[in-house]
This record gives structure tokens, C-alpha cells and sequence, in this order.
């Protein structure tokens, strides 16, 4: 049998480890599921359990899967410092984790979503922009998982690279988001992206999602390509931004290409911005994520 399986030692040590950030993580998601609950006004269990509320349901399960990512860059980051320090840093990278989604999200519903009002579609079930606001958190969550993985240590110097990271990189998100809107308008004589995702469009919150997931993925990539320097703060920042401006625009490049050679043919714009035809969306969906998983991964 040994043969067959061979495994890696595992201590005694690494098990009490992974108990803590597990009772660290599930202590956290629970609060992240209460202050959803409080900053929405609502009731959880009336929206998912009485009223079925599906659009809801994803928003809350995009901001829960957003903390694991960000927990999973967190967890083990002290262990060789001790217990002690192993539960600070597990609380605290998930509180600030916690915090900078939430700077995420809303930045998103301030400057992208800034014409409608993202809790009352949710609640009067808008699934269009429930996907892209759990897209939203997402990916915020990758681009805080990648630089806090970036970083090292606990100390002061860590906290203000990612956050000074995360805005800058979250900037780019936004920038680009805004110019995918702009290419909407001119495909749709001048109408409103916002507005279409009020009325249901769920074809362009697939293809919009695949934007958000596909640009946070590839410029989170940039961590493998910038070194970490505890007290350069600006070269930090000017880092992120030269290599995650030049990784976006290489994506966007492939994913030109990749529309012309997969969807030979096909008016693609057509397809989910006027019939609302979710396998196409769901193939540019693919495309954007995949091709930026590639090149991450190439990296």
C-alpha cells in the first residue's frame, strides 16, 4: 500500500494549525453572514428561506467565498512564531481582508453601479445584479489573496502594502470596468449597461463577471513579477501599476484574438447585449477567465 500511496509527513503541530485558522475562518464568516444581514436591513433567513430570494442568495454567497479567498492567503503566515502569533495573524489579515472587500464592493456600487440602487434590486430578486455583485467581491478577494501573499510578516509595513496595493490595483479594475461600459453604449446606441442589468440582461452579467474575475486574476498575477520591499511604499505602488496596467492590456489583446478565432462568425455583441444569449456569454465568460488563468500561470 505504501507503494502506492506516498504521502507527506504531516506533524501534530500542522493539525493544531489548521484547527485554528478553520475555528478563525468559521468565526469570521458567520460575521460576515450577520453584518450582511445589518447592512442590508434585512432578514437572511426570511430573504433565502421564506421569500426564496435567488439573487440574494448569490450576492451573500460571493461575499462569503470573497473572505475564504482572502483567508486562504492569510492562513498559516505565523506558524513558525507559535500559536499566539498564528491566531493574531489569522484574525487580523481576515478583519483587514474583511474590511478591504467591503472598501471593494462599495467602490464598485459607488462608481460603477452608481445609478441604481444595489440593495433594492436585490431584494425585488434582480439576478443580473446579484452575479455582478458577487463578481464584484470576488474579485476583489483575488487581488487581497495575491498581495497578501506577496507581502510578508504582520507588521505595519505589511498592512499598508496591501492596502496601498489593493487601491491601486482595484483602480485598474474599475478603469476597465468603465471602458467595457463605454463599448456597450456604442454597441447599443448609447444605452445604459446599469440599466439593461436592472432589466434582467443575465447573458451581460455573465459576460461582465467573466471581465471583472479574468482582469482581477490576471493582474494579481504581477505579485510574481514585483519583489516585495517592506518600506518602499511608492516603488510598491508604482509596481502594481505599470505591471497591472500592462498585464490588462496584454488580456485584453488575447481575448481580441480569442473572440475572432473561437467565435469565427459570430456577432458576439449581438448575441448577449441584444438576444440575451447566455452560451455565448458563458463562452466569453470562460475565455476572459481562462486565458488570464493561463497567463498567471505561465508567470
Amino acid at each position: 500500500m505504501q507503494s502506492l500511496v506516498n504521502l507527506t509527513d504531516l506533524s501534530f503541530q500542522l493539525w493544531i494549525y489548521l484547527a485554528i485558522d478553520v475555528v478563525v475562518a468559521l468565526c469570521l464568516l458567520f460575521s460576515v453572514r450577520w453584518m450582511a444581514g445589518k447592512m442590508s436591513h434585512v432578514s437572511i433567513s426570511e430573504e433565502l428561506s421564506v421569500k426564496d430570494n435567488v439573487a440574494f442568495g448569490i450576492s451573500i454567497a460571493g461575499r462569503m467565498l470573497s473572505l475564504c479567498i482572502v483567508l486562504a492567503g492569510a492562513a498559516g503566515r505565523q506558524m513558525e512564531k507559535g500559536y499566539g502569533e498564528a491566531i493574531i495573524s489569522m484574525v487580523l489579515f481576515g478583519i483587514v481582508g474583511i474590511f478591504l472587500v467591503r472598501v471593494g464592493r462599495v467602490a464598485h456600487d459607488k462608481l460603477i453601479l452608481h445609478q441604481l440602487d444595489k440593495e433594492a434590486v436585490l431584494r425585488e430578486r434582480g439576478t443580473s445584479v446579484a452575479v455582478v455583485d458577487a463578481s464584484s467581491a470576488v474579485a476583489s478577494a483575488i487581488i487581497i489573496n495575491s498581495i497578501m501573499i506577496w507581502t510578508t510578516g504582520t507588521d505595519t509595513n505589511a498592512i499598508v502594502a496591501i492596502i496601498s496595493g489593493f487601491l491601486v490595483v482595484h483602480a485598474i479594475l474599475l478603469i476597465t470596468t468603465r471602458l467595457i461600459e463605454r463599448r456597450f453604449a456604442a454597441s447599443n446606441q448609447n444605452g445604459s449597461m446599469q440599466d439593461a442589468l436592472c432589466k434582467g440582461q443575465l447573458a451581460l452579467s455573465i459576460e461582465h463577471s467573466g471581465n471583472l474575475i479574468g482582469t482581477a486574476i490576471i493582474v494579481s498575477a504581477a505579485s510574481s513579477l514585483l519583489v516585495y520591499q517592506p518600506a518602499g511604499y511608492v516603488s510598491n505602488i508604482t509596481g502594481w501599476l505599470i505591471v497591472g496596467v500592462a498585464l490588462t492590456l496584454l488580456l485584453k489583446a488575447l481575448q481580441i484574438i480569442g473572440k475572432r478565432i473561437v467565435l469565427f462568425r459570430l456577432n458576439w455583441r449581438e448575441e448577449v447585449y441584444q438576444q440575451d444569449n447566455v452560451g455565448v456569454a458563458s463562452l466569453l465568460w470562460v475565455m476572459s477567465v481562462g486565458l488570464a488563468l493561463i497567463i498567471s500561470g505561465l508567470l
